[in-house]
């Protein structure tokens, strides 16, 4: 992207807006945006960039701006009005990455669990043995002027992941996850299939999803897994509370052993993806190797912190597979400790359509606590309630704000906190209570 533009974004501090306006600052691009006042946590990195933020003001836009409009700003916002009547060009956030995306050898990584966590890994990777630009669902984008690669998430979420034609894609597997959205299976099955059908070099899926191995692509699919029929095997997996081990094979071929400090199955797959990547791009495994044990996740994703005689975890974890691979991971790290869960429902639709299969998750920890039900901007009630959950795990309790004291039973235990609201409160609360 070498002729240089001015970019203004439309709600600037929104999670993926952000990351894209650095990403663009950073190749040389001048960015600016305007957005609500209130302070986010995208702010101080735009801010430390360089990047004004305004409040939202028609008269911020001025003749030969490219306008990036966010996915929450429909065409009557002021702004955008402002935007046409100046005859502005106006791009979605999906149509600008797409625009990062063909001047890169690029990576979009889908998937309905495992995406930023695999995003993250291989973007931490990549840019330390070989210039990339990566863009991470968390809020957190970097651009490099002589990129080589382009490492991007891909969300399939109202399909946004349509909009990309990247070279590679990583899938790390398809489930039913957003039923505001998709009508089953088969409806989310068909979108990551057209999105396959758009990457132009190769495709790797995780190999025990039986969704992924019915993919009618036109380009390779190399499975990755743990079965002898997977093209990219980890064998001989030694899981221990420092981390997990493993050798990597590509058919017959062994193309090292590895080591990440990161915990549960899930981590030792994501990891062999970004193997994949590399040794199909010609990329010094040796090197690969260093970056992949020095690598110590992302944020929201199994964050740890101790206070007193008590380890605490944050994970963004909001469907049942994430809470059995969340589970999973503090079980290895762990081994020996009571296993303490605080879950939050996000959203009603969600927890009504996986009822059972919270209930079965929530069960693998010692002792589970349910919050109040996290609703949506969309929807705001429903006909399941925190209660339900808890009639399916044995020994089960609610909690709320008030109600935090409850955990002051428990000592030298984990408690994990998951979910994708506000669960932060709740943390805060609970830090708040043992600190006096």
């Amino acid at each position: 992207m070498n002729n240089q533009k001015s970019y203004y974004f439309v709600g600037i501090k929104g999670t993926g807006m952000a990351a894209l306006a650095r990403v663009l600052n950073d190749l040389g691009n001048h960015v600016e945006g305007s957005d609500i006042t209130k302070e986010t946590f995208t702010q101080a990195p735009l801010e430390k960039a360089g990047i004004q933020i305004h409040e939202f003001d028609p008269a911020n836009l001025k003749k030969g701006m490219v306008v990036v409009q966010g996915n929450a700003f429909g065409d009557d916002h002021p702004e955008i009005v402002r935007a046409k009547e100046l005859g502005l060009t106006i791009q979605t956030y999906p149509q600008t990455v797409e625009q990062v995306i063909e001047s890169n050898t690029s990576v979009g990584i889908a998937g309905a669990h495992g995406k930023t966590s695999t995003t993250g890994l291989l973007s931490h990777v990549l840019s330390n043995v070989e210039p990339t630009s990566y863009l991470i669902g968390d809020g957190v984008g970097h651009g490099n002027p002589d990129s080589r690669f382009f490492v991007f998430e891909a969300d399939e979420y109202r399909d946004h992941f349509l909009a990309y034609h990247p070279d590679y894609a990583i899938m790390t597997n398809i489930d039913f996850d957003h039923p505001d959205y998709f009508k089953d299976i088969d409806d989310v099955r068909a979108s990551f299939e057209q999105y396959g059908q758009q990457v132009k070099k190769g495709i790797f899926a995780w190999g025990d999803d039986p969704n992924l191995r019915q993919l009618k692509v036109d380009v390779p699919v190399y499975y990755y897994g743990t079965n002898p029929q997977d093209d990219f095997r980890a064998e001989n997996i030694v899981r221990t509370p420092a981390g997990s081990t493993y050798d990597a094979y590509y058919h017959d071929q062994k193309l090292g052993t590895f080591t990440i400090h990161l915990y549960g199955e899930h981590s030792v797959l994501n990891s062999l993806a970004v193997v994949a990547v590399a040794y199909m791009e010609h990329v010094d495994l040796s090197a690969i190797q260093k970056e992949l044990a020095d690598f110590n996740g992302v944020k929201r994703r199994f964050s740890e912190s101790k206070l007193g005689d008590m380890t605490i975890i944050d994970d963004y974890a909001h469907h049942p597979s994430e809470i059995n691979a969340t589970i999973d991971a503090a079980r290895q790290k762990y081994p020996d400790k009571e296993l303490v869960v605080v879950f939050q429902p996000h959203t009603y639709s969600r927890l009504q359509a996986y009822l059972k299969e919270f209930g079965q998750a929530l069960s693998k920890a010692d002792q589970t606590f349910v919050t109040p039900i996290f609703g949506s901007i969309r929807e705001n009630a429903g006909h399941v309630s925190s209660a339900d959950l808890e009639q399916l795990i044995p020994g089960s309790e609610d909690i709320d704000m008030k109600t935090m004291n409850k955990l002051l039973n428990y000592h030298h235990a984990v408690v994990v906190f998951m979910g994708a609201g506000d669960i932060e409160k709740y943390e805060d609360e609970y830090a708040r209570l043992l600190k006096n």
